[in-house]
C-alpha cells in the first residue's frame, strides 16, 4: 500500500542570496537598493493607523493601480499588482503557460523560472546565451513555443537586450504570451512598455523592490492588453483575494508620488555602478555591460570561489553561482559609494593591485 508521502509533488525550491545575521557586514548580495526608501514612505508607516489592520484591505487595490496609472500612462485595467514581481511571475506562469508545450527562457537567467516550471508542471526548454553571455533571439525565433520569458536586464549578467531584438521575438510569436521581466529596467534600459497596445500577447512585470527601494513591502506590477490583465485577475482572485495588505498599498503610492526622489536614487546608482566599472577593470576584472544595478564579473586570474570566500571571511557578501557558464563570476550589487571604497580597497589588497 503507498504512502501519502509518494503523492506529494516534490520541488527543488528556489535559493535565495544569503540574508546575513550580523547587520555589521558590506552586503552587495542580493540587489537591494543601498539606499532608504522616500521619506514620504516614512511618514505613511509612522502615520499607519492600526485599525486598519483588522479590515480586509481593498482586494483590487484601487488606490495603487490609480497611482500607477498616472506614473506610467497606462489605464487602469492594463495594470496588475501582486505582492512582488514574484508573485506576478509565478501568477503569469499559472495563467498563461498551461498549454503543455514546452515554454523558453535564456540558459543564465533568474533562477525562479525553471522552479516555477517545475512547480507548475510546465515543460521548458533553455536557450543557451551567446559567448558574450547577450540574448541570442534566433533560439527564441521559429520555435512555435508555449510561452517565453526573457529578463531584460538579464539577471545576472546585467545585459540589455535592447527593444528591437526583443520586439523581433514578440512579434515573431504571436501564438504564446511573452513576459518581458524588467526587474531592473530602472537602471539604464529601455522599457518595451509602449509595446503592450502593439501586441496583445505581451505582459512587462516590474517591480517596487530594486529601483524603489521597498523589497521589504514586496510589491510588483504588470502591463499587458486588457484581455492578458483581465485572465491574471481571474486567476488571482480564485486563489486569493486579499493578496496585498493595506499599509503596502498606500507605501507604494507614496513611492509613486515621490518622482524626483526616485530619479535621484537611480541615477545615483547608475554613476556609482560606471564607476565601478573602471575600478573593477583596474583590477583585472572583466564584465559584461551591466545596465542594471549589479555587474557580473570575472577575474583573469583568480578564481572566484576563493574572491567570494576570502570577501565573505571580511565580511563582505556578494553573490556566486554555481554552474558551468557561471562559476567563474561573482555578481556585485551596486552599494552606496562607501560600500563600494570599502570593497575596492580590500579587493586592491587582496590581489596585490593597491
Amino acid at each position: 500500500m503507498s504512502t501519502w508521502e509518494e503523492k506529494v509533488h516534490k520541488v527543488t525550491p528556489y535559493t535565495p542570496g544569503e540574508q546575513p545575521k550580523n547587520k555589521n557586514v558590506i552586503k552587495l548580495n542580493t540587489n537591494e537598493n543601498p539606499y532608504p526608501p522616500a521619506s514620504s514612505v516614512k511618514r505613511i508607516i509612522e502615520s499607519a493607523d492600526y485599525e486598519v489592520l483588522r479590515r480586509y484591505p481593498d482586494p483590487l487595490a484601487s488606490g495603487l493601480l490609480q497611482a500607477l496609472s498616472d506614473s506610467y500612462g497606462v489605464p487602469k485595467d492594463q495594470i496588475f499588482v501582486g505582492v512582488g514581481s514574484d508573485d506576478v511571475l509565478a501568477m503569469s506562469f499559472l495563467t498563461f503557460f498551461t498549454s503543455g508545450e514546452r515554454i523558453l527562457f535564456p540558459d543564465v537567467t533568474y533562477s525562479f523560472y525553471d522552479v516555477w516550471a517545475d512547480e507548475f508542471r510546465i515543460p521548458f526548454d533553455t536557450v543557451p546565451l551567446r559567448e558574450d553571455l547577450s540574448i541570442d533571439k534566433e533560439g527564441f525565433i521559429g520555435k512555435n513555443s508555449g510561452g517565453i520569458v526573457i529578463p531584460n536586464p538579464n539577471a545576472p549578467t546585467g545585459l540589455d537586450a535592447g527593444v528591437d531584438t526583443l520586439e523581433e521575438i514578440i512579434r515573431d510569436n504571436p501564438q504564446c504570451v511573452v513576459i518581458i521581466d524588467e526587474a531592473y529596467v530602472d537602471f539604464g534600459a529601455e522599457s518595451v512598455l509602449p509595446l503592450i497596445d502593439k501586441y496583445d500577447n505581451l505582459l512587462v512585470t516590474q517591480t517596487f523592490s530594486k529601483s524603489r527601494a521597498l523589497a521589504g513591502s514586496r510589491i510588483g506590477f504588470a502591463f499587458g492588453s486588457r484581455k492578458l490583465i483581465k485572465y491574471l485577475n481571474d486567476v488571482k482572485f480564485s486563489f486569493n483575494s486579499y493578496t496585498m495588505d493595506y499599509i503596502t498599498q498606500q507605501v507604494g503610492i507614496a513611492s509613486l508620488q515621490d518622482r524626483d526622489y526616485f530619479r535621484m536614487r537611480c541615477l545615483e546608482i547608475i554613476n556609482e555602478r560606471e564607476r565601478a566599472k573602471k575600478e573593477f577593470s583596474r583590477l583585472g576584472f572583466d564584465f559584461p555591460d551591466s545596465k542594471s544595478n549589479f555587474i557580473f564579473v570575472h577575474h583573469k586570474d583568480r578564481s572566484a570561489v576563493d574572491i567570494f570566500n576570502a570577501l565573505r571571511e571580511n565580511d563582505i557578501y556578494v553573490r556566486h553561482f554555481d554552474g558551468e557558464r557561471t562559476g567563474d563570476y561573482l555578481r556585485v550589487t551596486i552599494g552606496t559609494r562607501e560600500q563600494m571604497d570599502a570593497l575596492f580597497g580590500f579587493l586592491s589588497d587582496y590581489l596585490g593591485e593597491g
